[in-house]
């Protein structure tokens, strides 16, 4: 039996493959004309094979469970790709490059003369109580004046066919190299469908990012020193941080790695001596970065790495203090920041959000916990979250308590019906929700992915994406179904790649 689109069925929602018509969407239809013609064991045949294929490329994750520790675990790839038109995507692309740099303006002003909060844009006591904002960091010019070199901002699609942005990830975002993989098995297994499809490539990314690091580099060379700074093999990312170095050149190198001399400059432990380090791209939170400057019994970080950065002596990606902007009540302000900056209106619009710390926001988000999703400030990974329709009174009850104990960690939100994306499960297709995460390079010059990494919820009619949470990925094509043709300027290579 092949699939029938007519009874592919996702009422109410919004299918980013098929039509309410069960027809394909223009930018799908080479696809879907391909699965068509597939009966189930072809179809369960080809899943099978994109299985096979990341288990014997080593493409893993890592999750914590309090009955088994960390364990290593086969990333989760459905072979039915997220497919968006280039002309819709470049509207997304003006967008994400737009709100990256209000961010980063946003950003520099907070470690400067804080000028958003005296004229009354941005909220004095949301700054007091912010846990990202780094006193170290007052005063402070990265290069270009970007704080978040890669940002990682999660889209999500309502049920009418808008595109949201759900949150920003200025910290240190992940989910990178997944993307890539994600391409390098779906080559695989369609390669007939690249052959015939305008999907645009994605494989220069890695390309991109040095280019970047090496742009903000202190000192003038042809070939700066470029490091991928990792906790360690036991951090959940730490596929990623081996596989960007791998595929940049660069080394891979933990804190005691790495060195700074009296002359506040940073060396790396060779065989041959020690080498000067220009740019650290580093994948540890703040407080752990530096034991001098933050956590004196973080075993992680480089004893003077903020001494050798302050000093101008070695950039930093991304910058320490840039999570003051990856904040989920920071997030509600925005759209603010782009009319205050920019003097524009939000090309991409948030969802709307409700302030816990406002009394008369916090009463409706109180009153409507059954329909809302409830999200701490600062918790990544789907941690600490309640989806109201999925929860349980009890839930709802500790959920309560814990926003009338601190209304400004949290926010509310409406439970927006997600897209939906065709998905495996045993041998047909059923809608599963997605969101997306495409990832934008800051320094002298702004490019974003065609595309990202789009994560999908596994589970029937689960909202949550996380793959720490149960969730599972897919490729992401921008087709150019050829109205729209990309423009897209090369950057200047100015490092190795």
């Amino acid at each position: 039996m092949t699939i029938n689109w007519s009874k592919y069925r996702t009422t109410g929602l919004y299918d980013e493959l098929i039509q309410p018509s069960g027809r394909a969407r223009a930018a799908a239809k080479p696809l879907t004309r391909y699965l068509s013609a597939l009966d189930e064991n072809e179809l369960t045949g080809i899943q099978d094979a994109a299985e096979v294929a990341i288990k014997e490329m080593g493409i893993t994750f890592r999750v914590y469970s309090d009955e088994e520790g960390s364990i290593d675990r086969a990333w989760p790839l459905d072979i039915v790709p997220r497919i968006i038109d280039l002309q819709e995507w470049t509207t997304i692309e003006h967008g994400l490059k737009q709100r990256v740099q209000a961010l980063n303006l946003f950003i520099d002003d907070i470690y400067h003369e804080q000028k958003i909060v005296k004229d009354n844009i941005f909220p004095s006591e949301v700054l007091a109580k912010s846990a990202n904002f780094r006193e170290q960091c007052v005063g402070m010019n990265p290069a270009f004046g970007v704080w978040a070199n890669i940002c990682g901002s999660d889209l999500i699609r309502d049920k009418d066919g808008t595109v949201y942005v759900l949150e920003d990830n200025l910290r240190v975002p992940s989910g990178v190299s997944y993307m890539l993989e994600n391409r390098e098995v779906t080559k695989r297994v369609f390669p007939e469908i690249f052959e015939e499809t305008g999907i645009l490539p994605v494989d220069e990314y890695t390309a991109h990012l040095f280019d970047m690091l090496a742009s903000i580099s202190p000192r003038p060379a042809d070939y700066p020193e470029v490091v991928v700074l990792t906790p360690g093999i036991y951090n959940s990312a730490y596929f990623e941080h081996s596989f960007l170095a791998q595929r940049m050149g660069c080394e891979l190198v933990e804190g005691r790695d790495l060195v700074v001399l009296e002359d506040d400059c940073v060396y790396m432990r060779t065989v041959q001596g020690l080498s000067r380090v220009d740019v650290v791209y580093r994948r540890i939170d703040d407080l752990f970065l530096d034991p001098e400057a933050f956590n004196p019994e973080s075993l992680l970080g480089v004893p003077g790495l903020m001494r050798a950065w302050k000093a101008g002596n070695v950039a930093l990606a991304n910058a320490p203090g840039a999570g003051v902007a990856d904040d989920k009540v920071v997030y509600a302000f925005v759209p603010d920041m782009i009319r205050y900056y920019l003097d524009q209106d939000a090309i991409i619009p948030n969802v709307p959000t409700y302030l816990c710390m406002d009394s008369k926001q916090r009463e409706h988000v109180l009153e409507n916990l059954e329909t809302m999703v409830v999200k701490p400030a600062n918790e990544s990974g789907g941690y600490g979250m309640l989806v109201g329709p999925a929860s349980t009174r009890k839930e709802r009850e500790q959920c309560a308590k814990q926003i009338k104990k601190d209304p400004r960690n949290f926010i509310g939100q409406p439970t927006l019906a997600l897209s939906t994306v065709p998905t495996v499960v045993g041998a047909h297709v059923e809608p599963r929700h997605v969101d997306l995460r495409p990832f934008i390079l800051s320094s002298d010059q702004v490019e974003v992915t065609t595309g990202g990494l789009t994560r999908v919820a596994l589970r029937k009619g689960s909202l949550v994406v996380n793959s720490s949470q149960g969730g599972g990925s897919k490729d992401t094509w921008i087709v150019d179904t050829g109205d729209n043709k990309p423009r897209r300027k090369q950057r200047k290579r100015k490092g190795k790649s």
